[in-house]
């Protein structure tokens, strides 16, 4: 809906036209109005043409429908979106059910489509990443992956209560179609991960250490290339004075 001008009259009765605020911007944009979760799925499902019900699974498997989770490891909201992910995604706001919905369900599209529908290969790739799932040709072999299959299978095909509440809905937080590539927001993931496990004091000390370690690597292999040449000059040596010793030389002559 988009919304030009707004009709309101002066003081003798006459029609005026007023310039809306943000002219020619989607109404949503500066007007929020208010949904339930079961809404936001619906229209989450309709937009990015998801199962309902394997997004709510997802939903309920990630965090139990809580809007302000977040994982020790970073991932934050109700789909559970890693910062960067969701930077990619469009979702300005990971911590708003209604853009953190849209944002992993377009994430969860993008797998569907990247495994021509097989939902089993799409949640795997969710949890761990379409780069182990190529690695070990198809669900890897982490417990936790093969668990998390399970439990959202079950939850989608016995279906799922959602909580009842309303949210605000500002559509303009998530980004049109297009967006960033799926390998794009893969290497955000992890990218991620990596800043939630490691500080850059953690990063200087490894730099550090790994200098170390391939230098001390570097004089070994320097000390045994020297050891080996002293050995052969050595033997040479070795063989030289034996050649010429008086002994020998009286035997050959």
């Amino acid at each position: 809906m988009k919304v030009n001008a707004i009709q309101s009259t002066d003081g003798l009765g006459n029609q005026t036209s007023v310039s809306a605020p943000g002219q020619q911007e989607e109404f949503s944009s500066y007007l929020k109005t208010s949904a339930s979760l079961e809404e936001i799925f619906t229209e989450a499902s309709q937009k990015y043409n998801v199962p309902k019900n394997l997004i709510k699974a997802i939903a309920k498997a990630e965090s139990d429908f809580r809007p302000n989770a977040t994982s020790g490891a970073g991932a934050q909201g109700i789909m559970q979106l890693m910062p960067g992910t969701a930077r990619e995604l469009g979702v300005t706001d990971a911590y708003d059910p209604y853009q953190n919905i849209m944002g992993g369900t377009k994430y969860i599209s993008q797998m569907l489509e990247k495994y021509n529908g097989d939902i089993s290969l799409a949640l795997a790739a969710y949890n761990a990443g379409s780069n182990n799932v190529a690695k070990y040709g198809g669900i890897p072999p982490f417990e936790e992956t093969q668990n998390y299959v399970v439990k959202v299978t079950r939850f989608m095909n016995d279906g799922i209560e959602v909580p009842e509440g309303s949210y605000s809905v500002n559509a303009a937080g998530v980004a049109a179609e297009g967006g960033a590539s799926v390998q794009k927001m893969e290497d955000s993931y992890y990218q991620n991960i990596l800043e939630q496990l490691f500080s850059y004091e953690d990063y200087l000390q490894f730099i550090d250490l790994y200098t170390k370690i391939q230098e001390a690597q570097q004089e070994k292999v320097k000390e045994e290339q020297e050891k080996q040449e002293q050995e052969q000059q050595d033997s040479y040596y070795a063989y030289q004075e034996l050649r010429y010793s008086p002994a020998v030389m009286n035997l050959l002559g």
